[in-house]
């Protein structure tokens, strides 16, 4: 079988720019700025980017494209190359299993945007008061028919773009959904900026205060630089299967991280200029996008067509990881079976919706379900993925390129001189696993 490629370097980079530009950066990002020092804390996650994401992003990558294989079959092969233990295989399918696991309440979610989307159309966000916000939100958990309607259309858009293959559905789509995201997002900035509170949110986002930088808010930053760039599930080493061999992995992933971060630290200021202008609190997680902005949307000239814009441009940066979330999946299936890309994308498809209806269900029918920690289903998959999976498949994949591979050969992929090489060798090699291993003490509790 003749293997798709990225038409060019730029399409990999928007393709895998928006792997890594999420729910997360939308909503996270600038909250933990404005909770942990401002700009000192910018300061420590740029570096936990430098010395953490960018390394393990451009492992990631090499891996894909000196195997040019879906991930399991890619670390298979790999493993046979630097005569190491077959068992490296499973690495791979975890990190396919990772994503899917991920889809499966990231779809339900994704679901929530697009259902804020027909809202702010249709006017629902005017003169809304806090306590209607709320019981708008919490009326739409409550009802499993409308949840599992719009879950179910993000989970069609995502395999109806998969389905169509690398050259016509990945990179068509990221060609287009990327520079609309920044497009929607640089007319929100202007929005912001003409009737927001600039000067709060720029306050809140980028005021120094170094007290604030503990040992935790390090670590913190360090977990969502980790998780920000959508490593150690496979995604980034799929696409990194597709890459020519003459783009360096070095800048482009460069350009990736630096998009990644700069969408974040926009979005920030664009959201709470308003929150502030509006007098609402800075609240974090889904609270801030379903909860308190509709509020200050429904008390701002054009509300409602601004909100439509932000929720148009969340549900692009879901839909564009949705799609990376499924891939390593659907390229495993196509590349040791005869079954074809629509067919295999149908299957999982239906796989992933069935788990997605679970997580339905696990806001209100099956909310008294507990699973493990008495968490329900939906908060049981989101930590099993992003505080045990995606760290461990970041952590192993590092050892692998560091200590398994033939050094000759990552330096075949990397391309780099001698003192660049050797300073990705030290951030892979010792840098990247210890920083990892000080977030898994953070998450179980060692390090308070």
């Amino acid at each position: 079988m003749q293997r798709s490629h990225w038409k060019n370097r730029w399409t990999f980079i928007l393709a895998t720019a928006g792997s890594a530009i999420g729910l997360g950066n939308i909503w996270k990002l600038p909250y933990m700025i404005g909770v942990n020092g401002g700009s000192a804390f910018v300061l420590v996650f740029i570096a936990c980017i430098f010395f953490v994401g960018i390394p393990l992003m451009m492992t990631e990558i090499l891996l894909g494209r000196r195997a040019q294989k879906n991930p399991f079959n890619g670390m298979q092969q790999l493993a046979q190359e630097a005569d190491a233990s077959h068992l490296w295989k499973y690495l791979g399918g975890m990190g396919m299993l990772t994503g899917l696991l991920i889809l499966g309440f990231y779809s339900v979610v994704g679901g929530w945007v697009l259902a804020y989307i027909v809202k702010a159309a249709t006017g629902s966000f005017s003169q809304i008061s806090a306590s209607q916000s709320s019981t708008n939100f919490d009326a739409l958990l409550a009802s499993p028919l409308i949840l599992l309607g719009w879950h179910t259309l993000f989970m069609c858009m995502t395999m109806g773009v998969v389905a169509r293959g690398v050259n016509s559905g990945l990179e068509k789509a990221n060609n287009i959904l990327i520079p609309a995201l920044f497009a929607i997002l640089l007319v929100l900035l202007g929005y912001s900026m003409s009737v927001g509170d600039m000067q709060a949110a720029y306050t809140f986002m980028f005021t120094p205060d170094f007290s604030k930088i503990t040992p935790v808010a390090v670590l913190s930053a360090l977990g969502h630089a980790f998780f920000s760039l959508s490593l150690g599930m496979g995604a980034v080493m799929v696409y990194g299967s597709y890459l020519q061999r003459n783009v360096s992995i070095a800048r482009t992933t460069i350009y990736i991280a630096l998009a990644d971060t700069m969408l974040g630290l926009l979005v920030g200021l664009a959201i709470y200029s308003l929150v502030f202008a509006n007098q609402l609190a800075p609240n974090a997680g889904p609270g801030l996008i379903f909860q308190t902005l509709p509020i200050a949307f429904g008390q701002m000239p054009g509300g409602n067509f601004i909100g439509m814009l932000f929720f148009m441009l969340v549900a692009f940066a879901a839909w564009t990881s949705a799609i990376s979330l499924v891939e390593p999946m659907v390229a495993w299936i196509v590349e040791n079976t005869q079954i074809k890309r629509a067919t295999s994308c149908l299957g999982i498809g239906v796989a992933v919706w069935l788990l997605g209806v679970a997580v339905v269900l696990s806001f209100n029918e099956w909310k008294d379900i507990k699973i493990v920690f008495n968490l329900n289903i939906f908060d049981t998959l989101d930590k099993l993925t992003s505080t045990i999976l995606l760290p461990l498949g970041g952590l192993l994949m590092a050892i692998f390129a560091g200590y398994a591979m033939n050094k000759n050969h990552v330096q075949d992929e990397l391309n780099l001189n001698r003192h660049w090489f050797t300073l990705w060798r030290v951030t892979n090699n010792l840098i990247a696993p210890i920083a990892i291993f000080g977030v898994f003490l953070y998450l179980f509790g060692v390090i308070q």
